[in-house]
């Protein structure tokens, strides 16, 4: 069976290193990126890799109305998503807040991806079978564990890059937390991983985590940070409803990151924040 996977931020790093994967293993991709250039190169690549040419789609998830277009157009082109990989992200410098209103880092990493698998529920389920239920993959970070997020306004401007980064990877694991609960029983199981320290263009204007990039045996290469991304959406072992993973193991979340009462009340902030009004669910009480 062929399946269909929607990578985003699928124009360079982590996210076109799966891709390559994806369509190497005979899967139709659907890319997502925000740079028409790179997401041009990310079409050859991918093409190369497979032998198929992927759809392709330009969104800056910094503008909501731009996920709700791209969100409208997947759904209408693709009856069936089997994967939704959800790896837009990145490390940026604080900024104004977006035309949204929002934190720049928390809606591009949290809010961005939180609406699109809302506007693509419908075709994840219409993937899913007992047998081989659809997978929303989420990547997250260990820089959870300092974010300081408030789940009652997850748009809230931060002081800084690195704490605005840290609230939305801790986002990341929450709204996986919820997903699962919500989720599973409608034939889709949300994971998130870690990827590890990854040598790519993410956050390349840090000074610091730029230098730490020559540093020997810190860093790993965009394909090997994807590894457990393609694992989490393909493995039959990895079909663990909620589970946070890192080096296709399980991988230990800060409390914080998933306590479900931070978790329900994380996605019904971020139900008002991107003004989703309907959010089906088959609850795991």
């Amino acid at each position: 069976m062929t399946r269909t996977v929607v990578v985003t931020g699928g124009s360079s790093g982590i996210g076109l290193a799966a891709a390559v994967a994806f369509a190497r293993g005979g899967d139709e991709v659907v890319l997502l990126g925000r740079d028409p250039e790179r997401t041009r190169r990310a079409v050859d690549a991918v093409r190369a890799a497979g032998g198929r040419t992927p759809a392709a789609y330009r969104a800056d998830f910094a503008v909501l109305d731009q996920v709700r277009e791209v969100g409208a157009e997947v759904a209408a082109r693709h009856e069936r998503i089997h994967v939704l990989a959800n790896n837009a992200g990145l490390l940026g410098p604080v900024r104004p807040p977006t035309a949204d209103g929002f934190d720049p880092t928390m809606q591009i990493n949290h809010l961005g991806g939180f609406l699109l698998a809302h506007l693509l529920l419908d075709r994840m389920r219409a993937a899913a079978t007992p047998e081989q239920p659809a997978r929303l993959v989420t990547t997250s970070s260990a820089a959870e564990s300092w974010g300081a997020l408030d789940v009652g306004r997850p748009g809230r401007r931060q002081v800084s890059r690195w704490l605005a980064y840290g609230a939305s990877k801790q986002a990341n694991v929450l709204f996986t937390v919820e997903a699962a609960r919500r989720w599973t029983g409608l034939g889709i199981v949300a994971t998130c991983f870690f990827p590890g320290l990854i040598r790519s263009g993410f956050a390349s204007r840090s000074p610091a985590f730029s230098a730490a990039k020559f540093a020997p045996g810190v860093f790993r290469t965009s394909e090997q940070g994807a590894d457990t991304l393609v694992w989490l959406a393909t493995d039959p072992a990895a079909l663990v409803p909620g589970g946070y993973f890192a080096w296709r193991r399980p991988f230990a979340a800060t409390p914080r990151s998933t306590n479900a009462d931070r978790a329900r009340r994380l996605w019904t902030a971020s139900l008002a924040a991107t003004g989703v009004t309907t959010s089906p669910s088959v609850s795991r009480e």
